[in-house]
């Protein structure tokens, strides 16, 4: 294949391994713990994937992005990196890692310790965190900023099923990702409501549609006033019922995703749903949904404005008030 120069470790081309190392080779993809900026990085695992099919891919990542990479083509192992005190969870990954050779280490958290794997090759983010999209940072690390790989993941046929028996075919859905990992950056639940009732009504974009709503189980009670307005025969409650792959490929059947800034959101636009995010306290130029069907809503404050005196994430009241349903 083409060399590809990486700019950011300034190290020697990606260049595919000769024909006779293919079957032998391994590679190490080291990403993020949170599931948006997991879900972000992996159209550079896409590339990999596609570039080194004969690879065995060995994926280390936090215990919330852990599911996204169970269908991953020639998965050797998921590690999953349990935060540490002291940091000693880069130990543990480097003592299950250190007694092979890898082919490639790609190192998004730009861990010390993965420098001292033996590995033909090294790729890292870099010390600096331009203002630049997630996407095109990622794709900077294998050279391709310009033209960065687009996020996406891998299901297993039983996901695939699953989604189908939750939503099938002849109703169309909207997807309602209503949480987000801290308050402040959640829509309200009244505003979610009049926006399903505008968008399902007879004059609506999509008539008639059922409602299926996304997030995790732990973030249940703060969609519940949400969850009871919604008429039962139309509603489709998926919070906390359905693992990140079977999510997304419900998101692949949606007629349309609307939802807080979440990696929920960053699913969806990955498996091609028509996306809408939505944004207040967070930077759309970093974060928005990628891809050719993918939009923002920003609130009418700014991101530099939208912040109160002493804000504290763990405290806030949702910021996003300036965001009408119009």
């Amino acid at each position: 294949s083409p060399a590809i120069r990486c700019r950011t470790c300034r190290s020697d081309p990606i260049t595919a391994p000769p024909e006779s190392a293919k079957a032998h080779s391994r590679i190490l993809f080291v990403t993020s713990t949170r599931v948006g900026d997991a879900v972000l990085s992996s159209g550079v695992l896409n590339r990999l994937v596609a570039d080194y099919p004969h690879a065995r891919f060995t994926i280390a990542c936090g215990p919330a992005a852990a599911g996204l990479f169970a269908a991953v083509p020639n998965l050797e192992r998921v590690i999953v990196l349990d935060k540490m005190p002291f940091s000693l969870h880069w130990l543990d990954l480097w003592a299950r890692c250190v007694g092979r050779v890898w082919d490639m280490v790609v190192d998004f958290r730009n861990a010390p310790l993965t420098w001292l794997l033996p590995a033909r090759r090294q790729r890292r983010m870099g010390s600096g965190r331009e203002a630049i999209h997630r996407v095109k940072l990622y794709g900077r690390v294998i050279g391709l900023e310009n033209n960065p790989p687009a996020p996406g993941l891998w299901t297993l046929p039983r996901h695939e099923d699953e989604a189908r028996r939750l939503l099938p075919d002849g109703v169309p859905v909207l997807a309602v990702g209503p949480t987000a990992n801290w308050r402040a950056k959640t829509w309200r639940a009244e505003r979610f409501l009049e926006l399903i009732q505008r968008l399902t009504a007879p004059a609506g974009i999509i008539p008639g549609a059922s409602v299926a709503l996304f997030g995790r189980d732990d973030e249940r009670p703060q969609a519940m006033r949400l969850i009871e307005s919604i008429p039962a025969e139309r509603r489709i409650d998926l919070i906390g019922r359905v693992d990140l792959l079977t999510a997304y490929a419900c998101f692949k059947r949606a007629a349309l995703y609307v939802g807080n800034d979440s990696g929920l959101m960053h699913m969806a636009a990955a498996a091609g749903a028509p996306t809408l995010g939505l944004f207040g306290p967070s930077r759309e130029e970093l974060y928005a949904p990628w891809g050719p069907r993918a939009a923002v809503a920003r609130a009418d404050l700014s991101f530099e404005r939208i912040f109160p005196e002493g804000f504290d994430h763990r405290t806030s009241d949702s910021l996003m008030d300036s965001l009408s349903v119009e």
